[in-house]
């Protein structure tokens, strides 16, 4: 799945009233619950870090001090959750942690745990939010009580400290998260590429070597059974399978090239597009302006990128010419 930053610019509450209105109820609802969530999120980092951490001296402190903040993850989950809930925060979820089906062996998972900053800041906000969620609850059932007139304003005031606290510590962070999303598309890219490589190798070899060695085959079985009763025949069949044979072995040179153009590892961007230009119907005029090499990668792209445009340019644009330019 691909991760998105969002923005916090359009999830402003209406500007706080007198009157109690909905959003009032449910900034006051989030404030009387920070306690009892702020003192078992309290409790949990406080008991599961402590003792993960002092046995990080033996074989199972480090491998328990992972899994505590796996469960701290859960709790920044939740917090979330409550904060979109009832604060109306629009915040998205940080990337997933890869799972048990990963391919990384024990220590590789354990370290990646280790080290997740997103399970580190969802400690430090369970730590800094036990003396806040007393505080909240503490104004909140003294204002209820005595400060009603102005709680709605005192509310406001309150759940933006929230709001801020929730943005700036249950975040994603955004360059991990831009980084995890650009790789992962990267990775996507290469995969549909490849697959679309093997579909096109699959078809030029089906309608094309292929047809053509059937075809083959043919010829020469009925060469041979006239080779007795009408050599004149049987002769004439042999130089037109050995016709077939030079026109199979070309488009299997061709395939073979699509495949991995000798050209371009040898000589260059240059000389391998001057090459697939000069195979297109139209007139092509091909500019190479680089200081030096890229990466074979690059070069890949470019020269099927290329052949794939000239392709159709060929099949299907009628161009009277055509120009590829190339340059950093």
């Amino acid at each position: 799945m691909t991760a998105s930053i969002t923005a916090p610019a359009d999830d402003r509450p209406p500007p706080a009233r007198f009157a109690f209105d909905r959003h009032t109820w449910k900034e006051i609802a989030h404030l009387l619950g920070n306690l009892p969530v702020a003192l078992f999120g309290f409790v949990y980092v406080t008991v599961t870090i402590t003792t993960s951490a002092g046995l990080a001296v033996t074989v199972v402190g480090l491998p328990l001090l992972a899994l505590a903040l796996m469960g701290a993850r859960l709790l920044g989950r939740a917090e979330r959750a409550r904060a979109r809930a009832l604060l109306g925060v629009r915040i998205d979820e940080p990337s997933p942690l890869p799972g048990r089906g990963s391919d990384d062996g024990l220590i590789v998972t354990v370290w990646s745990r280790l080290k997740d900053p997103v399970a580190w800041r969802t400690v430090l906000y369970s730590i800094i939010r036990l003396p806040w969620g007393v505080v909240t609850f503490t104004v909140m059932t003294v204002g209820l009580f005595v400060l009603w007139p102005v709680l709605p304003f005192i509310a406001r005031g309150l759940s933006n400290a929230d709001r801020a606290m929730v943005r700036g510590l249950l975040s994603p962070s955004d360059e991990l998260e831009r980084r995890i999303a650009e790789l992962e598309s990267d990775r996507g890219i290469v995969v549909d590429t490849a697959a679309a490589d093997l579909r096109r190798i699959e078809r030029d070899l089906h309608d094309g070597a292929q047809a053509r060695l059937v075809a083959l085959a043919m010829g020469l079985g009925l060469a041979k059974e006239k080779l007795l009763e009408d050599p004149d025949a049987a002769a004439a069949m042999v130089d037109e399978a050995h016709g077939e044979v030079k026109l199979a072995l070309q488009e299997l040179r061709d395939l073979a090239r699509g495949i991995h153009p000798a050209v371009l590892t040898d000589r260059g961007l240059d000389a391998a597009l001057s090459a697939v230009a000069s195979r297109c119907t139209a007139p092509v005029t091909v500019t190479v302006d680089l200081d030096e090499r890229p990466a074979a990668a690059i070069e890949g792209i470019a020269y099927f990128t290329v052949s794939e445009l000239l392709q159709n340019v060929s099949k299907h644009a009628h161009a009277t010419r055509a120009s590829v330019d190339v340059w950093r």
